[in-house]
Parts: C-alpha cells; sequence; structure tokens
C-alpha cells in the first residue's frame, strides 16, 4: 500500500477492485480545507475514464506488473499461446488483449505481455509486420489515377488495399494499429 502522494502517471493501481493506469495527477490547495489529489484513470479492461479525489495521506495500491518480450506459438480457440524466451514457459492469453492487430499475428513473432500476479491484463503486437501477398487482383491499364488502390489477400488471409504496383509473391508491410499498407519489402 502507498499513499496518493506517491502516485506518479502511469502506475498501475487496484483501484475499487479494478485495474487502472494512471494518466493524470493534479495536486490542489484551496485556501480553506485540506490539500488533495485530483487524478484521472484509465480502466484498463474497459478503457473507461475514471476521475478521482483523494486526500494526500489516503492508501492505495500500487500493483507490480511485468512486461516482457514473448513469442507468439500459436492460435487456439479465443487464446493465443505464447512462451517466455528465457525460461520457454507457454501462456494462453485472450485474443481480446490484442484487440484489432490480433489477426496480423503470425507464428515467430515477438509480443509484449505484461501479467500482474500470474494474470495477463495488456497485450501489444508488434507495431509493423511483414506479411507476404498470395492473391492480388491484376491492374487494370489505365486505372492509374493518383493513389489508386487494388485488394490483395496476405498469408494469413487478410484482405488490405495496396498500390497497383504490389504483385503476388510481394511481401509488404503493414501497420498493425490501423491495417493499413506501408511499403514493399525487399
Amino acid at each position: 500500500m502507498a499513499k496518493a502522494s506517491e502516485i506518479k502517471v502511469g502506475n498501475i493501481l487496484r483501484f475499487n477492485g479494478e485495474l487502472v493506469t494512471v494518466i493524470e495527477v493534479l495536486h490542489r490547495t484551496p485556501g480553506k480545507g485540506g490539500a488533495f489529489y485530483l487524478d484521472k484513470f484509465r480502466n484498463i479492461k474497459t478503457g473507461r475514464i475514471v476521475e478521482a479525489r483523494l486526500a494526500t495521506d489516503e492508501q492505495v495500491e500500487i500493483c507490480r506488473v511485468e512486461t516482457n518480450d514473448y513469442q507468439y506459438l500459436y492460435e487456439e480457440g479465443d487464446h493465443l499461446v505464447i512462451m517466455d524466451n528465457t525460461t520457454y514457459d507457454q501462456f494462453n492469453i485472450p485474443k481480446a488483449l490484442f484487440g484489432p492487430s490480433a489477426k496480423f499475428l503470425k507464428e515467430g513473432m515477438n509480443v509484449i505481455v505484461s501479467f500482474e500476479s500470474e494474470e495477463p491484463i495488456m497485450a501489444q503486437a508488434p507495431n509493423f509486420v511483414e506479411l507476404e501477398i498470395t492473391y492480388a487482383e491484376h491492374a487494370v491499364k489505365g486505372d492509374t489515377s493518383s493513389g489508386a488502390l487494388k485488394t490483395a489477400t496476405t498469408e494469413n488471409g487478410i484482405e488490405i488495399k495496396v498500390p497497383l504496383f504490389v504483385n503476388q509473391g510481394d511481401k509488404i508491410k503493414v501497420d498493425t494499429r490501423t491495417g493499413e499498407y506501408v511499403e514493399r519489402v525487399k
């Protein structure tokens, strides 16, 4: 347990039974009454923002969170199996923790996962992945207006819009946060 005066931005707390991350800390000293803290927390599971008014000596629980690199092995139902690169321990992580970027994961890829007392609470895929094009529509001659895009399918079955010069067999770089084409990889 720690005092409210020891809270810093980025800390992960257990507040009202929920895990939250601190996004803002404001210290207020009104002319009348005692000093207090106005804090903003983001709920880790729901993403909702909560505001709280804490006395300077109020007790809060700062959670110990371990964040490490893990290797993604395979998908098993609604879970993804990852492996610790040093101990070779395997963990089942809910696919929902990765959000929409889960569809871009390839076997053997490194991911970042945060655990709080043996429970996975946050997961992050790499920002960019390289995928091979398995099918691409043919570019139509004359369809060369600026920024023309066509649909292509990647090795893991995702359809993505790519420029006309990208062909079957090419490797492309994709932004996992937006799902958009970035560049062709040589």
